[in-house]
């Protein structure tokens, strides 16, 4: 993206001018993100120190703070990953297989966007939500805290409190799934500012899932659920995972988000 200084140098305040200025450094949805940072800005001097860190390539969500998720602002902070409009279709996966979970476990959490949204959707429920980054566990907490979550610090179940064992209703666990020979292949939003830890999934992309898949059943209530998010090549093959660990597995896709996500049920 070019610099600011190749927008006109009135500060950009006015929809009209925060749209030319990003248009301008080549953002797509530009009059989307316009309101984003409008609504973000407190002051004219806010907004336009909001587009000039834009136009200089950091993401949106980070630029402005937050991110929208199932009608959630879920905070953001750099060093985090980002949640993808795409994961919302986990969550809908989740609420369609267990409307009536009360233990929900959300792995590898990130922002803490998932659980965020499935505790919302099911009302009174024990959220706990992990992450090995310290910086996911700091952003996790404050944005589960309305909910009544916990956060805990540590490599996928080693981090959780034993007591869950054998309770818990939905495990969502978005893994990285991208093999690690294709991260090159992001976007170079992605590539910069998004931790390489919650991107790699190793050689095909599933090493981080057949960790889950082998643990899960442990943890899992009988019923009880385990989604993951892959691709559409990868999703065959993760079928065959948790069905090896003695799960009763369906693909799902969602052709509007791009979205396939593999649910595993405990008999």
């Amino acid at each position: 993206m070019p610099s600011l200084s190749a927008v006109p140098p009135s500060a950009p305040s006015s929809r009209d001018s925060v749209v030319a200025a990003l248009r301008t450094a080549g953002c797509v949805f530009a009059e989307d993100e316009a309101e984003m940072i409008l609504a973000t800005a407190r002051t004219p001097a806010e907004t336009a120190a909001l587009v000039e860190r834009r136009v200089a390539g950091l993401p949106l969500e980070l630029v402005v703070g937050w991110a929208e998720f199932r009608g959630l602002r879920i905070s953001v902070a750099p060093g985090v990953f980002v949640p993808r409009r795409r994961t919302e279709f986990l969550v809908e996966q989740a609420l369609r297989q267990a409307p009536g979970a009360a233990v929900v476990v959300d792995l590898c959490c990130g922002s803490g966007a998932v659980g965020a949204a499935l505790a919302a959707a099911l009302g009174r429920v024990e959220l706990h939500a992990a992450d090995i980054d310290p910086a996911a566990v700091r952003c996790a907490r404050g944005n589960v805290a309305g909910v009544g979550g916990q956060v805990h610090q540590g490599d996928l179940f080693e981090a959780l409190p034993g007591a869950l064992r054998g309770r818990v209703g939905i495990l969502a666990a978005n893994v990285p799934y991208v093999p690690s020979d294709e991260i090159g292949l992001l976007p170079q939003e992605a590539r910069d500012h998004e931790p390489f830890v919650a991107l790699d999934g190793g050689t095909d992309g599933l090493d981080v899932l057949r960790r889950v898949a082998a643990e899960a059943p442990h943890w899992l209530a009988p019923g009880g659920c385990v989604l993951v998010e892959t691709s559409r090549h990868q999703a065959p093959t993760a079928v065959e995972i948790l069905e090896r660990n003695g799960l009763t597995a369906r693909p799902a896709v969602s052709e509007e988000l791009c979205a396939h996500v593999v649910t595993g049920v405990r008999p």
